[in-house]
């Protein structure tokens, strides 16, 4: 994917790259179902992160109050919906403003990491339970679900793999973005990189500083048990202000995915892939930034957000979604690439070279095909409707209808991804879409 960020920077990224690799009789309809799938995906990421936000901040009401507070759903899409409509007010901001925020976010994280492995443990080592040993971390494993220890196993890859789920971000900022041909792939890399790194320490600093009760630790009655691991550390107070500090970040990490969900939206809309795309592609002449887009990722948000109401067993299902939507969307143009589209790949300023180049592609594939069938397992073997994943129902029905509403009426409309340039460019009309700034000069439309 860092590659392909390399060869053809632009906003629409995957569903575009699915265009240009595709075989000629099908490029449309693959890309059409890749950038709905990608819209999917990324406003389910939306969902996901401020649906975990507010029970952040639940947790910290929860133990703010000594445990006299009860939190239910009604409560819980309530702050969900207000994460939201935040995050959409902040988007709305012109792209300056959005930059300063993820250097906030990032300098806020850093602080906060920095913050975790120096007060836990130091709080930890005042406790009468003391420090978990190496064994404990590493030799240790307790199974609390009905499946088999090493599918449990597998199963628990998803908290691991949602939480690396947003580094596409960046490919659909590239067209906002300076040396995007080169920068963009280096923060895929880069964000993947220092996140598993850091997660990786974070999670033996709290296993270190745990309670040797893992069951009592899961089964907190503020349904955080993150929260409960600082709260045996530190106490009250504290826990409170790291839970609001981390809250904090998560939000901006949310507004930062609704940053890119809008892009990929005005994107998609720009070429006409969307119900209301005339109204959705706007850009504003002043703010550049597609407000209206902005809005409509905001309102699809809110209304899969409804899921909360559902129960638990629906909430999750929106982790898993993202997980399932982004990973198709990300594995298709490589897939694709390495297949009908090998002729058509020309490296850009950041390549592996033809032999390493393969070789990634094809475990990323691999790996991909392999996380797509696991996020569609239920967290128990014996299900019922509270228990069911219904990922593959959502997803299904979205694939469905996508090919529904393409063959009776998109298809006379959405034609791939557009140009503004023509043949005297010298450049295939197929290949490059418009930009923010163009799609101003080229519609002359303004709010």
């Amino acid at each position: 994917m860092s590659e392909l960020a390399s060869s053809i920077p632009t906003s629409g990224g995957l569903y575009f790259w699915t265009y240009y690799y595709a075989p000629e009789n099908y490029r449309v309809l693959f890309s059409y179902v890749i950038g709905l799938t990608n819209s999917m995906a990324l406003c389910a990421g939306v969902v996901s992160v401020a649906y975990g936000n507010a029970e952040q901040i639940l947790a910290a009401v929860y133990i703010q109050q000594d445990g006299n507070f009860e939190i239910t759903s009604g409560k819980t899409y309530g702050i969900f919906a207000a994460c939201v409509v935040t995050q959409c007010i902040c988007t709305c901001f012109s792209s300056k403003s959005v930059a300063t925020l993820q250097s906030i976010s990032s300098a806020l994280n850093t602080f906060l990491v920095i913050l975790i492995f120096i007060a836990v443990p130091v709080g930890n080592s005042q406790k009468d339970f003391g420090f978990r040993g190496g064994k404990f971390i590493f030799g240790t494993v307790q199974n609390y679900s009905d499946w088999p220890i090493g599918f449990q196993f597998c199963l628990s890859l998803m908290t691991a793999v949602w939480s690396i789920g947003a580094f596409d971000s960046c490919v659909h900022m590239s067209e906002e973005a300076q040396n995007a041909s080169f920068g963009v792939p280096i923060g895929i890399l880069s964000s993947v990189s220092v996140v598993a790194y850091l997660s990786w320490f974070i999670i033996i600093c709290l296993v270190a500083c745990m309670k040797p009760d893992v069951g009592a630790v899961l089964e907190t009655g503020s349904g955080f048990p993150f929260a409960q691991i600082i709260y045996d550390a530190l106490g009250k107070k504290w826990t409170v202000a790291i839970m609001s500090l981390i809250a904090v970040g998560q939000w901006l990490c949310a507004a930062s995915i609704l940053t890119a969900l809008s892009r990929q939206v005005w994107a998609f809309a720009r070429d006409d892939g969307l119900p209301f795309s005339s109204i959705v592609k706007v850009v504003h002449p002043t703010l550049k930034v597609p407000i209206r887009a902005v809005l409509f990722a905001t309102c699809v948000a809110l209304a899969l957000g409804c899921l909360c109401l559902a129960g638990s067993a629906a909430a999750n299902a929106l982790f898993s979604l993202t997980i399932s939507g982004n990973y198709t969307a990300w594995c298709t143009p490589v897939l694709l690439r390495l297949t009908s589209g090998r002729d058509r790949f020309h490296p850009g300023p950041f390549y592996l070279g033809p032999i390493w180049s393969q070789i990634i592609g094809w475990i990323t594939c691999a790996w991909g095909g392999f996380i797509l069938v696991l996020c569609m397992f239920p967290s128990v073997r014996a299900v019922d409707k509270t228990d069911m994943n219904y990922t593959c129902v959502i997803t299904g029905s979205v694939w469905i209808f996508a090919l529904i509403y393409f063959a009776v009426y998109k298809r006379k409309f959405y034609h791939g991804p557009k140009t503004n340039l023509g043949p005297e460019d010298g450049t295939e009309v197929d290949k490059i879409p418009i930009s923010l700034d163009s799609a101003l000069e080229s519609t002359g439309k303004q709010e």
